[in-house]
């Protein structure tokens, strides 16, 4: 199979969906590999890597949509590629259909093979290709929301781990899956006190025996929600649905009982956002302002640290990406239930359930298009 590595066109993201060590093993698969040139640039890829590699470099990203039979990117595509993108042609890449509706309406006019990383899902229902994301997320969202407490970029001048003698800050954790258990790793090793909410009680009892002793895993209600935000410095949303939109447990009401400076940092914005007054931010102008909260939702948080995201990328995509050019689409939707669960569009008809649902569109089980 052609395989084409695109370089990313969203604002201020630099990671790449394929290493030069990817393509080295997709190469020994037999897959002829085309790479945008300067593709990998933003991870510290160069293009002479990607050649030794054994890549084609090209020019343009319409020479790899005319060439390729499977296009691979790390974000969505963007208007500028709609027209590129041809009948029959794999693009393999994270989508969030749920929360796009232009997007699913031009994916299905084109007659693509939409394959979307964040819906993979494995038996025991993890997301394979969600949680090296996932990881890199949770782990940032309080980084950033550390950075956002200072008084200079408009937080409330929190420390979060505090001082001797001075109680350390407070941190709302609302969601313990992967992003969540990230995050509330990440704030209890900077000293916070931190709750992190969930609403299965085997998850809670797996929370409490491996978190420490200044993280206290709660039941998720929305009167637990309401109390624990009025005294909280940084509320975390991590709450996933996948394929969905992401529901809102925090609504405009409950920003008025917050603290002046406080954040709130959407880790689910991709799929809509949990916050009520969440709206997609960018990497150059990160945040606003509601209420007095700091809003941080940055719709790609890892592109914020290319290399390491990439690299956990690739190391998760990679098996799938080989399977798919090996099989092609069909065969491996039929062998694989994973990969099936990552048919989102197909021909023009909206395979995933959570997406038909999002917008009242008719769901066609893929297996019918097989």
């Amino acid at each position: 199979m052609i395989v084409g590595i695109l370089k990313e066109i969203k604002t201020e993201e630099n990671r790449v969906s394929m290493t030069p060590g990817g393509v080295e093993v997709m190469k020994q698969h037999g897959h002829t590999m085309l790479v945008e040139k300067g593709a990998g640039l933003g991870s510290g890829f160069t293009d002479a890597g990607y050649r030794k590699a054994g890549a084609s470099i090209v020019s343009t990203p319409k020479q790899i949509f005319d060439r390729a039979q499977m296009v691979m990117h790390v974000k969505e595509p963007l208007a500028p590629e709609f027209d590129l993108i041809r009948e029959g042609q794999i693009v393999f890449t994270y989508l969030h259909l749920a929360a796009d509706r232009k997007l699913t309406r031009v994916l299905m006019q084109r007659g693509s093979i939409n394959i979307a990383y964040e819906t993979i899902q494995k038996s025991d229902g993890s997301l394979p290709l969600l949680t090296p994301m996932s990881e890199v997320a949770g782990r940032m969202a309080i980084q950033q929301g550390a950075k956002y407490l200072e008084m200079a970029q408009g937080g409330a001048g929190v420390l979060l781990g505090g001082v001797p003698g001075v109680d350390p800050g407070t941190v709302v954790v609302i969601g313990g899956g992967v992003v969540g258990t990230n995050a509330a790793k990440m704030a209890c090793g900077l000293g916070a006190k931190v709750y992190i909410l969930d609403n299965s009680l085997s998850r809670l009892r797996y929370l409490s025996d491996i978190m420490p002793r200044n993280c206290f895993p709660l039941m998720s209600t929305p009167a637990t929600v309401r109390e624990l935000i009025r005294d909280a410095d940084v509320v975390v949303g991590a709450v996933l649905i996948p394929g969905a939109k992401a529901p809102k447990l925090v609504t405009r009401a409950m920003l008025k009982t917050m603290q002046p400076g406080s954040i709130l940092v959407d880790v689910a914005i991709d799929q809509g956002g949990c916050f009520e007054t969440s709206k997609a931010t960018t990497h150059g102008k990160p945040t606003y302002v509601v209420d007095g909260v700091v809003h941080y939702c940055v719709a790609n948080m890892p592109g914020a640290v290319p290399k390491t995201s990439t690299i956990a990328l690739t190391n998760a995509t990679l098996p799938y990406a080989v399977e798919i050019a090996d099989k092609g689409w069909q065969r491996a939707f039929d062998s694989n239930p994973e990969i099936r669960l990552g048919a989102n569009v197909v021909k023009g008809k909206v395979t995933y359930q959570g997406v038909a649902e999002a917008f009242k569109l008719k769901y066609v089980p893929v297996e019918s298009l097989i």
